[in-house]
């Protein structure tokens, strides 16, 4: 791999060499805007099912009216209904709505339970058992959505401030980067490098575009991916891909004829040629991908199981979801089983989903 020998001073780069994907400025606010009103929308209820939980008490007279569960990418269940009932010499009338993950299938049953310190709190009683589930369906969505919208604002601004340094001359340091993702349209030959070579790599990916005929600097290839030629600005935080004519660093004819001497094998054949093709583009392979696929789905069986065996032998409540939900779908021998353990210690309260009797109490 031939070495870039550059001159001993700073040295300027040209404009726009490193770039802001078009993916950042429209997805980053849908993203943004979805974890907002997943939040909005789900938030108030979780908080309310919250308080109910701390004293709540079932009302036989209260009435659940216009009650509807619709199921959605097959886990996703959304549940609503009319609470009307009487409390303290007063009437309540209210709608509630429930969002949570589960497998079952069929009807639920439920009744209506307020908040004894606060009558006007109400809920339904799938709401209350559903309460964790709810609970942690919430926070991952919220946090991975917003994780991400917050990610995307963070690297952006990273993009902008080194677009910013960039305007100022530095010494500029060779580095090695992997070229990861390529893509030619109308002309404009887009690039994904990642800096993951070097010595004093940061592992940190940069995204270019070159225009007018440039292609990249490639010196060599590892494990199926092009090796580019970049450069370190002073101390900015992403370097910049050189072009393989060294346009993009400010130097002088003479100067860039001596620091490309090197490549010159380069040169030979058709310049027209580009030297990003197609045939650098690997994949994984096949077998790579099973590997890959059955590990992690080793991993969830594993994860799974763990979590069913501590729900029916140590939760201290039988409607802990989401392990009564997997008990539920547990084979028959295995559900038995874990019901036995369950009314162990919970054989004086009304029976969980899974271990339910066709009366919906009792235990099977």
């Amino acid at each position: 791999m031939s070495s870039l020998i550059l001159p001993s001073r700073p040295l300027s780069l040209a404009r726009n060499v490193i770039s802001t994907p078009n993916a950042y400025f429209w997805a980053t606010p849908i993203i943004l805007a979805l974890a907002v009103f997943l939040f909005i929308s789900e938030a108030p209820g979780v908080i309310r099912d919250f308080q109910i939980s701390q004293n709540p008490l079932t009302l036989e007279n209260g009435d659940v009216q216009n009650g509807r569960c619709t199921t959605r990418k097959a886990v996703f269940t959304d549940c609503e209904a009319r609470l009307v009932y009487s409390y303290g010499g007063r009437d309540y009338d209210t709608e509630v709505e429930v969002m949570f993950v589960d497998f079952h299938t069929g009807d639920y049953e439920t009744g209506l339970v307020i908040s004894a310190d606060h009558p006007e709190l109400a809920t339904m009683s799938l709401g209350l058992d559903m309460l964790w589930n709810r609970i942690i369906t919430l926070t991952v969505f919220a946090v991975l959505l917003g994780g991400m919208g917050l990610g995307m604002i963070f690297l952006g601004i990273r993009i902008w401030r080194v677009k910013g340094q960039l305007l100022r001359p530095a010494m500029l340091t060779p580095v090695p980067v992997e070229i990861t993702a390529f893509d030619r349209k109308r002309g404009v030959l887009s690039i994904t490098y990642n800096d993951k070579i070097a010595n004093d790599k940061t592992g940190r990916s940069a995204y270019t575009r070159m225009k007018n005929g440039e292609e990249p600097l490639i010196v060599g290839e590892a494990n199926g991916k092009a090796i580019g030629l970049a450069v370190r600005h002073g101390n900015t935080a992403l370097p910049v891909l050189l072009d393989d004519r060294l346009q993009r660093v400010e130097l002088t004819d003479d100067e860039r004829a001596a620091v490309l001497a090197p490549f010159a094998y380069q040169q030979e054949g058709d310049q027209s040629d580009p030297v990003l093709t197609e045939d650098t583009k690997r994949t994984v392979s096949i077998w790579k991908r099973l590997q890959a696929f059955f590990g992690v789905l080793l991993l969830i069986v594993v994860g799974v199981v763990g979590f069913w065996l501590w729900y029916v032998t140590t939760s201290p409540t039988a409607f802990q979801s989401p392990g009564m939900d997997i008990n539920n779908l547990m084979p028959a021998p295995l559900n038995e089983w874990g019901c036995e353990q369950l009314k162990k210690r919970f054989g004086q309260d009304r029976a969980p989903l899974g271990c339910v009797a066709d009366d919906y109490t009792s235990w099977k």
